[in-house]
Parts: structure tokens; C-alpha cells; sequence
């Protein structure tokens, strides 16, 4: 066999096992590791491109070196999740850099910071101030946690509305120009609502590249062509201004009576439609 054969043959089997370790460690490996997984990682890939190149090792003995070195995560991780003193030991602690407001030197030592790193990792938090944080920590997989003091935290809509409604996550119910039918049965909706949804903006199916449903039933579409414009959705704005106009025409009714009862009746209505609008506005706007 001739050696670029091997060197390929060789290369595509270590692709493939190195694939398969890979979703075996699991996504957390992906996302942030410890120093532990951090060593392994690197020796894993120098085995595998030793292997790929070095024709005098058996592939046998390879791959038995990076089940060793793939399986040790595995078990650590196992074992940490039934232990937090073996976790600790493995993962490290998250180490408290500021407390109070107040900078702990001591543990800046400790982690070997130095106070110009430390307001580096405060400036990638868009923190420019020391005095400005009440709380931060190094965690365990180097990243830097802050807590703003109360008056320097961003406002957010439950400090103006504490009973501001819920936002649930938008259901994409097209995609490549197919509908999707478990998204769409998620918001609870039908393909013949789709259609006529659609049909509406004048689009069809086979043209949209993206189409989601929000929370309260609005659909957005992205079209393959960029250059055709969709208008935005109105069904909110439209029920809103459905609902003025009828606390507009009980007020205008109220007026144009000589009825007292009459007249007495189109005022509560005009006030109970003005309660319920107070009410769904937050939702509609």
C-alpha cells in the first residue's frame, strides 16, 4: 500500500474516532473546560497527528492511548457530579475579586491577577469603573462574573411594569421553503392558518427561506428574494386601534343620548374599555 494511501486511510479513521470522543464527552467539553480537560484535549490531538503521520505506530496502540486519555474525562465527570469535594478538587472554586465594592487584594495574589487584568476582564464587561461593581468573581473556568450596585444596573421593564406579560421563545414554522409541523403545532396553529396568512402578504411557500410565529401569534418571513419588501405584521397595532375606536364611539354615543339610562350605560361601557385597554396595551404595543 502505498504511504499517502495510509496517511489517509489513517486520517479519515482519526477523524471519525475523534468525532465520536468528542459527542461522548458531551457539549459542557465544548463550552468551557477545566484544566484537567484542558490537557487532555491537547494530548488527545497531538496522539491523533502523531498517528496520522507516523507510520511506525500501530493504529491498534493509537487509538488505545486516546480511548485512555477520552474515557478519563467520562469518569471524572461521573464522578464530580456525585461529589463536590471532588468536583472542587478537579474544577477548581470561583475566587471573589470584589466584595462590597471593595477590591481583595489577597485573592488577586492568590489567582496571580494583576489589577490592570482585572480591569481588563471589567472593561470586556462594558465596566469602566471599579466603584460601579458590588460583586465580581473569577470562576472556576476563568470567567470573570460582575454584580453592578443597585443604581448603576441598566433599567429593565419589570422596574416600569412589575407585571409586564411573558415573552416565550418565537416558533419557526418555515424553513428552506418547508413548513414545519411540530413548531407549528407548538403555538398551536393550523397549515391553513399559515396559508392564509401568506396569502395575505401576497408570498408563497416555496419562496420564504424563514418564517416564525411569536408569542402572540404575529408572523415574520424572510424571503429567499431580498429585494421584495414584506410588510410588518398589524395585527396587534390593528386590535388596538379596533378597541379606542370602541371606547371612542361608547363616548360619542354617550353624548349624542337625551336618554339618562342610555346615556348612563354608553359612559360605563366607554370606562370599562378604557380599563381593558390600560391593560392590554403592554401587550399590544
Amino acid at each position: 500500500m502505498p504511504a499517502w494511501l495510509e496517511v489517509a486511510i489513517r486520517s479519515i479513521c482519526i477523524l471519525i474516532g475523534l468525532f465520536i470522543v468528542t459527542k461522548l464527552l458531551g457539549k459542557k467539553q465544548l463550552s468551557k473546560l477545566s484544566f484537567f480537560e484542558y490537557i487532555v484535549g491537547i494530548t488527545i490531538g497531538d496522539i491523533a497527528g502523531t498517528m496520522s503521520m507516523d507510520l511506525d505506530i500501530r493504529l491498534t496502540e493509537g487509538v488505545t492511548s486516546i480511548l485512555i486519555w477520552a474515557l478519563f474525562p467520562v469518569a471524572i465527570s461521573q464522578i464530580s457530579l456525585r461529589s463536590k469535594k471532588f468536583r472542587d478538587f478537579v474544577e477548581g472554586k470561583s475566587t471573589v475579586f470584589i466584595k462590597n465594592g471593595k477590591i481583595l487584594e489577597d485573592n488577586l495574589k492568590k489567582e496571580k491577577y494583576t489589577a490592570d487584568e482585572l480591569l481588563e476582564q471589567l472593561r470586556k464587561k462594558d465596566v469602566f469603573r471599579v466603584a460601579d461593581v458590588e460583586f465580581a468573581t473569577l470562576e472556576a473556568n476563568g470567567d470573570l462574573s460582575i454584580l453592578l450596585k443597585r443604581d448603576k444596573q441598566p433599567l429593565t421593564l419589570g422596574d416600569i411594569k412589575p407585571y409586564a406579560p411573558e415573552e416565550k421563545e418565537p416558533q419557526t414554522v418555515i424553513m428552506d421553503g418547508k413548513i414545519l409541523d411540530e413548531p407549528l403545532a407548538t403555538a398551536r396553529l393550523s397549515r391553513g392558518w399559515l396559508k392564509q396568512q401568506l396569502d395575505q402578504m401576497g408570498v408563497a411557500i416555496e419562496n420564504v427561506f424563514l418564517a416564525q410565529v411569536d408569542s402572540y401569534g404575529q408572523l415574520t418571513v424572510d424571503l429567499y428574494d431580498d429585494r421584495i419588501q414584506v410588510p410588518a405584521p398589524q395585527q396587534k397595532q390593528l386590535l388596538l386601534a379596533s378597541m379606542k375606536k370602541a371606547e371612542a364611539d361608547f363616548e360619542l354615543f354617550s353624548l349624542q343620548t337625551n336618554d339618562a339610562e342610555a346615556k348612563q350605560m354608553y359612559e360605563q361601557q366607554a370606562k370599562q374599555m378604557q380599563q381593558l385597554i390600560q391593560k392590554l396595551k403592554p401587550f399590544l404595543m
